[in-house]
């Protein structure tokens, strides 16, 4: 188990690292953090000898006091119709967490879907992670380490991020926002912030926090259905706040930001693909800009969940 005392590079900014050494009187320019966590994160390289122009002290001083960790990948698993590759990683404690490279529709470009904590609390009916419950959050160089681990190997361009994977981010929120910061920055995953999405479930409380704080990445919005009885059973421990109060939390964000929020609609035959959920839909949030991503749920159980056929997905399209 690494040295507490001794943060890592991969959760640092510029300004984070000046401060760190400052705390430790080490003297430093703006320029030479600049290009140490350039190596360490945009580079991707290990070790300092080639991190020049940076004074030797500093460079000495940043390796006594940091460390730089990835978590480990312990395994990969393609899918050969769609191009996506599922990593499991494997933290310092041996938790064990998931993110997953995904093909963008321009040739040799991805995006990563990452995880924000190991499990999760929130106990969404549909979601094999929601059955796991929490473990822990991950801290945000867990999560740039995951991000740098797949963008050093992929053959191709890593363009983007979206928290979609195991948790909630708005359950962890401090190290997601951070971990965000860190990949949009020039001196770290170089990607832009508009090319994040950090996606949530709620509760209204926790978008409007976010939405105050004036982050700008994008926000998508996991509702399950948009009628109460339904998102009570299919997300048992937001689904039963108002679903007036969420469509409010939304509106102020969509005023906020001055953009579509988008609402991420997981459609689960014979539970909520019917025209009652479009009127619901149209009746609750007809008046903010949105742009609604429908997801075919994806059940791996034999009495599991199924997608609806193709017709009814056309017809609700």
């Amino acid at each position: 188990m690494r040295d507490m005392n001794r943060p890592n590079l991969l959760a640092m900014r510029p300004d984070d690292l000046v401060a760190h050494l400052k705390a430790r009187e080490v003297v430093t320019s703006d320029g030479e953090v600049r290009r140490i966590l350039a190596h360490v994160i945009s580079l991707g390289r290990d070790g300092f000898p080639d991190a020049r122009p940076v004074a030797r002290r500093v460079t000495d001083a940043v390796e006594a006091t940091t460390c730089r960790d990835r978590p480990r990948i312990v395994e990969r698993a393609a899918d050969p119709a769609d191009g996506f590759l599922k990593y499991l990683f494997q933290a310092e404690d041996g938790a064990l967490f998931e993110a997953v490279r995904i093909p963008l529709q321009r040739p040799g470009t991805f995006t990563v879907c990452l995880s924000s904590q190991v499990g999760c609390a929130m106990g969404c009916v549909f979601c094999a992670t929601g059955r796991l419950g929490l473990v822990r959050n991950l801290d945000a160089a867990e999560i740039v380490g995951a991000f740098l681990a797949i963008r050093d190997e992929a053959p191709g361009r890593v363009t983007g991020a979206v928290f979609m994977g195991q948790g909630d981010p708005l359950a962890n929120a401090a190290a997601v926002t951070q971990a965000c910061r860190v990949l949009s920055d020039p001196c770290g995953g170089r990607i832009s912030a508009r090319a994040i999405s950090v996606s949530t479930v709620g509760p209204a409380a926790r978008i409007r926090a976010y939405t105050a704080q004036a982050h700008p990445y994008r926000l998508i919005v996991s509702m399950g259905s948009f009628l109460p009885s339904r998102r009570a059973r299919l997300l048992p421990v937001v689904g039963r706040e108002s679903l007036r109060d969420m469509a409010a939390a939304l509106r102020e964000h969509a005023e906020a930001t001055r953009d579509r929020v988008t609402v991420a609609w997981v459609l689960i035959d014979g539970v909520n693909c019917d025209d009652a959920e479009i009127d619901a839909l149209v009746a609750l949030l007809g008046d903010v800009p949105l742009r609604v991503n429908l997801i075919e749920v994806n059940d791996v159980r034999p009495d599991g969940f199924k997608a609806p056929a193709l017709e009814r997905l056309n017809a609700i399209r």
